[in-house]
């Protein structure tokens, strides 16, 4: 399955893709304060990001519940490092491989779940907290929101972290059950 996994994220227009052992994962509560101090602007303000992705604790029992993880990545080229409108456009990019790669995981996994760089920017004005997600099926909680160092993990799936200067990279994750 991880073989088609990591053609799936390629096809789907993600950079490189590598398999994270479930027992190897750790849950970094350091990682949730930096969203408690609001540092992309999401804490309490989305569905994807904390707290309505419930505490580290409950974020590690959901991800060690599943059997297999591969993280993946995408990377975007900018004109120089003060590029943010690059770093804009690749991000709006990256969201929309994500969307590709779920849509194409759905035709041969039934019990997966994604997680995706920062939070969800599917609505102008997220629902959260007064009523519901209005896309609950297409809702991927933010992967640092859940405890994770997307370097740490980018290391154990030997993928790379850092693509040089003149880049942006973003990173996501699929967890899935043996079937």
């Amino acid at each position: 399955m991880l073989n088609t996994i990591k053609q799936t994220v390629l096809d789907s227009g993600l950079f490189e893709c590598g398999e994270v052992k479930i027992g190897d994962i750790i849950f970094h509560e350091d990682i949730r304060r930096i969203c408690e101090d609001n540092a992309c602007g999401g804490y309490g303000r989305t569905w994807a990001c904390p707290p309505a992705v419930g505490t580290v604790g409950e974020c590690r029992e959901r991800c060690l519940s599943y059997d297999h993880m591969a993280l993946f990545s995408g990377k975007y080229d900018l004109e120089d490092s003060f590029d943010f409108q690059g770093m804009k456009m690749g991000m709006l990019m990256f969201k929309g491989a994500v969307d590709r790669l779920d849509e194409s995981i759905k035709s041969y996994l039934t019990d997966y779940r994604i997680l995706s760089n920062e939070g969800c920017i599917r609505c102008a004005r997220c629902s959260y907290p007064d009523s519901s997600c209005r896309f609950p099926g297409q809702l991927f909680h933010s992967i640092e929101g859940y405890g994770l160092v997307v370097g740490e993990l980018a290391g154990l799936a030997g993928i790379h972290y850092n693509n040089g200067p003149g880049t942006v990279t973003f990173f996501g994750a699929v967890l899935w059950r043996d079937l």
